[in-house]
C-alpha cells in the first residue's frame, strides 16, 4: 500500500535496482536449455553495472568458461553523475590497487574486462577481472560505451527503468542481441510493442512466480508489503525480462478450453456469469483473463499484456493494439456504427485498460 515513504523513493527516480544472482542465473539457463552454445565465442557488455557490486558481473565471470564465452565488459556509472545521490564510497578492492584516483572514482565510470587466466590458476573466473578507468563517466550514450556496443555480439543489464526506451533503442540501432530487465507497462509503449508485434524481441523465461526482487541502496524508504523486513529487498511483481534470444518457453503453446466449456468451467466468475462479451468500439471480444482465451474462437480478442508471457507465435497472431487502433491503423476493427472514442475499447460504456489484440494462428 502507497504512503509518504514510497512516493519519496519514488520521486527521487531511483533507478539504483540490483538483480539477484538466483533470479540471472535462472534466466540464462533458461537459453543454455534451448542452446547450449548460446554465448559461445561471444564477447558480453554489461553496461549499466556497478561491476564491483554487481550480480551479473560476477555470474557471467564465475561461468565464463561453462558458457564458452569469448570476452566479457563490465561497466559503471560515475557516482557524481547519478540522479539518485547518495553516500559513496569506494570499495577496498579498488583502494588497495595503485591504480586507484580519489577523484576518478567520483566523476568517472569503470571498466572490468575478462579474457584470460590472469590469476594463473588454470580457470578463468572472477578472480581473472581486470579493470581501469574509463574516461568519461560511463553514460551508455557516450562515444567511449557506444564503441563497446559495437564490440559486443549480446548486451545483458537491468537498465536504469526510466530510460528503458532510450537503452533499447540503443541497442536496437547496433543491431545486437539482447536481455534486459524491464517494467512490463513498457510493453504499451508504441517502440516496444512494435518490437514485439514484428517478433523481433520477446519475453524471457521469467521470474519465479513471477515476483522479482531487488536490492537498493533506499529499500527501506518503500512501503510495507514492497519493501521487506527479513530480506532487505525490494519485491515489484511488473517486471519482466525481455529479449532477442530464443528459449524454449516462448514455444510451449498454452492448454486452453473451448468457448462452450469456459463458460461451463472457467475459474473466473466473470466468464461463467457474463460469457464474453464483444467491444462497444471493437469487432473484438474482450478477454479479461489469459487463461480464459477460447480454443476455438477465430476472431480478435482483446488479452492483458500480461498475455506475452504465454505468447507462442506458433499459437497466435498479433493483430496490434488499442493504440494501433486509435492510430487508425486497424480500420476494420473500428464498428462501423461507433462515433466515441477509439482510445482503448469499452465494454457496456465502460473504458478498458490497455489490451492486446491477438488471434488464432490459423
Amino acid at each position: 500500500m502507497a504512503n509518504s515513504n514510497l512516493a519519496k523513493a519514488k520521486s527521487a527516480k531511483n533507478d539504483e535496482f540490483y538483480t539477484q544472482y538466483q533470479d540471472i542465473e535462472k534466466e540464462i539457463m533458461a537459453y543454455l536449455e534451448f542452446n547450449p552454445n548460446t554465448f559461445a565465442g561471444k564477447t558480453l557488455l554489461l553496461p549499466c553495472d556497478d561491476p564491483e557490486w554487481s550480480n551479473f558481473t560476477k555470474f557471467f565471470a564465475q561461468n565464463f568458461e561453462r558458457l564458452k564465452l569469448k570476452k566479457l565488459i563490465s561497466t559503471s556509472y560515475a557516482p557524481d553523475s547519478k540522479k539518485l545521490k547518495i553516500t559513496y564510497a569506494p570499495s577496498l578492492f579498488e583502494t588497495n590497487d595503485p591504480q586507484f584516483d580519489k577523484e576518478k572514482t567520483i566523476v568517472n565510470g569503470k571498466i572490468f574486462t575478462l579474457t584470460r587466466d590472469k590469476s594463473g590458476d588454470g580457470k578463468i573466473d572472477v578472480n581473472d577481472l581486470e579493470w581501469s578507468y574509463l574516461k568519461g563517466d560511463g553514460d551508455f550514450k557516450s562515444a567511449e560505451i557506444k564503441k563497446l556496443r559495437d564490440e559486443a555480439d549480446i548486451i545483458i543489464t537491468n537498465p536504469p527503468f526510466s530510460l528503458f526506451k532510450e537503452f533499447l533503442s540503443w541497442i536496437m540501432e547496433a543491431n545486437k542481441q539482447f536481455v534486459l530487465i524491464g517494467s512490463m507497462n513498457a510493453i504499451t509503449y508504441k517502440e516496444v510493442f512494435n518490437l514485439l508485434k514484428s517478433d523481433k524481441m520477446w519475453l524471457g523465461n521469467g521470474f519465479k512466480s513471477g515476483n522479482a526482487y531487488f536490492s537498493s541502496p533506499i529499500s527501506n524508504e518503500y512501503a510495507d508489503g514492497v519493501f521487506d523486513k527479513e530480506t532487505g529487498l525490494v519485491k515489484f511483481r511488473n517486471c519482466c525480462w525481455y529479449t532477442s534470444i530464443d528459449h524454449g518457453k516462448r514455444h510451449q503453446p498454452m492448454a486452453l478450453m473451448t468457448y462452450e466449456d469456459n463458460l461451463k468451467f472457467s475459474k473466473h466468475k466473470e466468464i461463467k456469469e457474463n460469457g464474453y462479451i464483444e467491444y462497444d468500439n471493437y469487432n473484438a471480444i474482450e478477454v479479461s483473463f489469459t487463461d480464459a482465451i477460447p480454443s476455438d474462437f477465430n476472431g480478435v480478442m482483446g488479452v492483458p499484456i500480461s498475455f506475452l508471457d504465454k505468447y507462442s507465435p506458433e499459437q497466435f497472431e498479433i493483430v496490434g493494439s488499442d493504440t494501433d487502433v486509435k492510430a487508425g491503423n486497424l480500420p476494420k476493427l473500428v464498428k462501423s456504427n461507433w462515433n466515441g472514442k477509439i482510445d482503448r475499447g469499452y465494454v457496456n460504456g465502460n473504458r478498458i485498460y490497455s489490451r492486446i489484440l491477438i488471434r488464432h494462428k490459423k
